[in-house]
């Protein structure tokens, strides 16, 4: 759609939304208004939280609302952050005309409370507002795949009432659906899903002008995927093999024959063709056409493997995506079938997947999940928590919160091309302090001389004074001095 239709039509749509929602909202249903975050939700360290459209930190979570008791103390240790709900419009509006806005209403007022930015996923469900019969049912909750609605006019009046009734809480990103590349959370084709996102953001710009439209999310196999098959089409075959080996390494085998072990361009073929993997290739293409005709205006990246996969999501990030676009990771985690691994190595290698995520340009990291689920269906830790079930941390959980300390209301700065091949990591720069998060890009340990003000220690550990220099290892280390990034680091040796 080019612009001037884009503006046409977005005007046709405000004025549809204005009467339906002069007519479909009153009385005791409105939202609350807006509050700033209560005193008691405030940080324990660091600058006052923020609400709105812009995150004051980096680092996130997603986590399971029902155990928000257990949950909250740590919560509030990532204020500034962002994190997002699932809803599905067969679940609020279970008979025509009868919206149930509770639960979403108390979601949304707890996040405001904890001063973390609330985000929405948008999807339909199967029910009266689709027809048909679900085939695809998870979890407890029975969450079902998503149709194409019979009416997309009354599509458009559901998500024009989420918009109305959810902005004053702050909530300005809207994802439309998840994960559509999957059966088992889309049951229509790419071209219908585009139909749908086209509908839902041109009510959602109707309804809120500061509102930004947000992809499904493809899937992190997906991702992978797309990482490979571009590297191939483009000839380069010995990169594309690399890229699907670092990236899939935990991965082989876990779904038979979509995921298999790949040495060379033949295999990777046959890899990339099956009806799974052509799937997931056809999704992912017709999502990067919404950024780039910008119906869509925020890329939602899924990331679940091994740290060593995220340079290669990063190099595919850059080239298929429209420059200005700003990417943000809803989800990222740690997929480990077999749960091997001892929780320090297990915390170590979050710190590095997150922060090469942030150095790589990726607003916003919302690590899930914050603590898993024991009765899962998988009977295993399948995906690494930073927390136990009941809440208490995990080594993990303290390093992610210790990111969080140092990156609020900070900016985000890459490690000066200087250290490349020596060093790998991030810094975050606050007035006149530089915080680096370092650790050794081979296995030779590197030396940041002594620099004024300099502190350095483990990640979530009490900073020492480091007046004889810091010796970085493969273990990440976190080190604060008085001083700009690149000087921190100009006699690195």
């Amino acid at each position: 759609m080019t612009r001037p239709s884009r503006r046409r039509a977005i005007a046709t749509a405000a004025i549809a939304v204005t009467l339906l929602l002069t007519g479909c909202t009153g009385g005791g249903d409105d939202p609350p208004p807006a509050a700033t975050p209560s005193a008691t939700a405030a940080p324990t360290t660091g600058a006052p939280a923020r609400t709105g459209e812009q995150v004051s930190n980096p680092f996130g979570a997603h986590w399971d609302w029902s155990r928000f008791q257990q949950f909250g103390p740590y919560l509030r240790r990532l204020a500034g952050s962002a994190t997002y709900e699932e809803i599905s419009w067969c679940e609020i509006e279970r008979t025509p005309g009868k919206a149930d806005w509770a639960g979403l209403d108390e979601i949304a007022t707890r996040s405001r409370d904890l001063g973390i930015t609330l985000h929405l996923k948008i999807r339909t469900g199967v029910c009266w507002a689709t027809g048909g019969t679900a085939r695809y049912t998870r979890g407890a909750a029975n969450k079902t795949e998503s149709a194409m609605p019979t009416d997309l006019g009354a599509y458009q009046r559901f998500v024009g009432e989420v918009v109305h009734r959810y902005g004053p809480y702050g909530v300005r990103e809207y994802a439309i659906e998840n994960e559509v590349n999957a059966p088992s959370y889309w049951a229509g084709s790419p071209e219908d899903y585009a139909r749908l996102v086209r509908a839902a953001a041109e009510t959602i710009r109707a309804t809120d002008p500061k509102a930004r439209v947000v992809d499904s999310g493809i899937s992190s196999v997906a991702y992978g995927m797309g990482v490979a098959d571009r590297l191939l089409r483009a000839g380069r075959v010995p990169e594309a093999v690399a890229a699907y080996q670092a990236y899939f390494q935990r991965r082989v085998g876990t779904r038979g024959q979509q995921i298999p072990a790949v040495t060379g361009a033949a295999q990777l073929r046959r890899a990339l063709g099956t009806e799974t993997n052509s799937r997931n290739l056809r999704f992912l293409a017709v999502t990067e056409s919404l950024l780039t005709d910008r119906t869509v205006d925020v890329r939602q990246v899924h990331f679940y493997e091994h740290f060593s996969g995220v340079t290669p999501l990063l190099d595919y990030l850059r080239a298929t995506t429209p420059p200005g676009t700003p990417i943000q990771a809803w989800e990222v985690g740690q997929f480990w079938r077999d749960g091997d691994g001892d929780p320090a190595s297990r915390a170590t290698e979050m710190v590095k997947t997150v922060t090469l995520l942030a150095a790589g340009g990726i607003g916003e990291i919302s690590w899930l999940p914050l603590a898993y689920n024991p009765n899962n269906a998988a009977g295993s830790e399948v995906r690494y928590g930073l927390l136990d079930p009941d809440g208490t941390e995990r080594e993990a959980g303290r390093m992610l919160a210790a990111l969080a300390d140092a990156a609020r209301d900070a900016t985000v700065t890459p490690l000066p091309a200087s250290v490349a091949g020596r060093l790998n990591g991030v810094a975050f720069v606050r007035g006149g302090q530089s915080t680096l998060v370092l650790w050794s890009a081979s296995n030779t340990p590197v030396t940041v001389p002594a620099a004024p003000g300099a502190r350095a220690g483990a990640v979530g550990s009490p900073l020492g004074v480091a007046g004889g220099g810091t010796t970085i290892t493969d273990v990440p280390v976190l080190l604060r001095a008085d001083q700009p990034v690149d000087r921190v680091l100009a006699a690195v040796r």
